[in-house]
């Protein structure tokens, strides 16, 4: 495949190097079709390769918090063209074969294989396998003379024409299914040993868009070496989005008090890294547990002395707020873990000399990482300093480059 694919480009070279002055006004035709369908057939290649690795899970093992992540930085994209390659991939991958065999033929274009595919998952919900691929080969003929746009709004009718018998019952069941949805959406939270919560519930469907959107790209494998199953990595996502949540500072007041997580330790256990913890519900915590949240500049710590008197309730020395926060996020502008491109708002500010061990609240001891590349610093081998310009750079392992040369993140830099 490499090999034909390398033929291919050294052909659109030689072309890229001739004069179209010199063709007719037909030829000039036949060259934009010509390239059209290249493009198109060169972007099923495309979407099978992101396919493959975003199955594989291959880009997150290098550090990066998706694959749409990774193919921004690997391929200079902006994120949304980054997110539609990923979303079109998977797409596909489960469409009739019909959508893919007409865009490797040139048939149709990316976005209105977009189109097919979104129509033809529709269809197959609503009245089965078999008339899905009728309706691609519908919308398939239909591509050859309608744009993305009109072939979308008439893949909102693709029913009247390929199942008619179906088409107002569909509707119907819709509207009915709809209502059902409203009626009995719900969410049940029962308090187990331990601490632990049971969630049970059923979300409309508007509830139910919003949670995968925001889970979806915080559940993926985080590498090769990623033990967890489903379950477990929506757990985390979860716990991510209500972290995020609680960084807003827009959540209502409970009790008279913000928001927040109250852990308390104590200070000697703190800094041999043994001393358990408690939140203030009176739940315990492991100490590496209390160390990894004492990162976190949204969670209150309240640390006591060997006599049990409060030595730190969120003190400004200990936490990065206020205007060091505000510094760091001028310095940094997001998550400064290299090709990461998530904003302030999702980033904790991480002490890169653990201030359990003697390190500074500083702005020259502090790195904003969010809670994807947080976690991954904290499990992984990286190496987090501040290089001689003042701004972080990050080591990488031996595994992933035995040279170990410096990385940053330039994806928030403002000159």
């Amino acid at each position: 495949m490499i090999a034909e694919l390398a033929r291919a480009e050294s052909a659109v070279a030689s072309c890229a190097d001739a004069a179209p002055w010199a063709l007719t006004e037909h030829d000039l035709i036949a060259v934009l079709d010509a390239t059209h369908r290249l493009q198109q057939r060169l972007a099923a290649v495309q979407l099978a390769a992101v396919r493959e690795l975003d199955g594989r899970g291959t880009v997150v093992a290098q550090g990066a918090s998706s694959t749409a992540v990774w193919l921004r930085h690997h391929l200079r994209l902006d994120v949304p063209a980054a997110r539609r390659l990923v979303g079109l991939a998977a797409a596909l991958d489960v469409a009739p074969p019909g959508v893919r065999d007409a865009l490797a033929a040139g048939i149709v274009g990316v976005e209105q294989a977009r189109v097919i595919a979104d129509a033809a998952t529709t269809v197959s919900v609503s009245a089965g396998a078999e008339v899905a691929v009728e309706a691609v080969g519908v919308l398939v003929e239909w591509a050859e003379q309608f744009d993305p746009t009109l072939l979308r709004r008439m893949g909102t009718r693709i029913l009247d024409h390929v199942a008619h018998d179906l088409a107002a019952a569909a509707a119907a069941a819709l509207a009915a299914e709809d209502a059902r949805a409203a009626r009995d959406r719900h969410v049940t939270v029962s308090e187990q040993a331990g601490g632990r919560l049971r969630l049970t519930g059923t979300l409309d469907a508007e509830a139910a868009a919003l949670l995968r959107a925001v889970i979806d790209p915080l559940s993926a494998p985080s590498g090769p070496d990623d033990t967890r199953c489903a379950g477990q990595r929506r757990h985390d996502a979860l716990a991510d989005v209500c972290r995020l949540a609680l960084r807003t500072g827009e959540l209502p007041e409970n009790g008279g008090d913000p928001a927040q997580v109250v852990v308390t330790t104590g200070y000697d256990g703190l800094t041999r890294q043994l001393g358990a913890g408690a939140l203030d519900v009176g739940l315990r915590l492991t100490a590496e547990t209390v160390r990894r949240l004492a990162c976190d500049a949204a969670i209150l710590p309240a640390v006591l002395g060997s006599a049990g008197q409060v030595l730190d309730v969120g003190r400004q020395r200990r936490l990065v707020s206020g205007p060091l926060r505000r510094a760091l996020v001028l310095r940094d502008g997001g998550c400064a873990f290299p090709g990461c491109d998530r904003p302030p708002r999702w980033c904790a500010a991480h002490h890169i000399r653990h201030w359990a061990d003697g390190g500074p609240t500083s702005l020259d001891n502090a790195v904003l990482l969010c809670g994807h590349h947080h976690r991954h610093v904290h499990q992984s081998d990286w190496a987090v300093r501040l290089g001689a310009d003042g701004h972080p750079e990050f080591v990488p392992p031996a595994w992933l480059d035995p040279d170990q040369l410096p990385r940053r993140n330039h994806y928030h830099r403002r000159t």
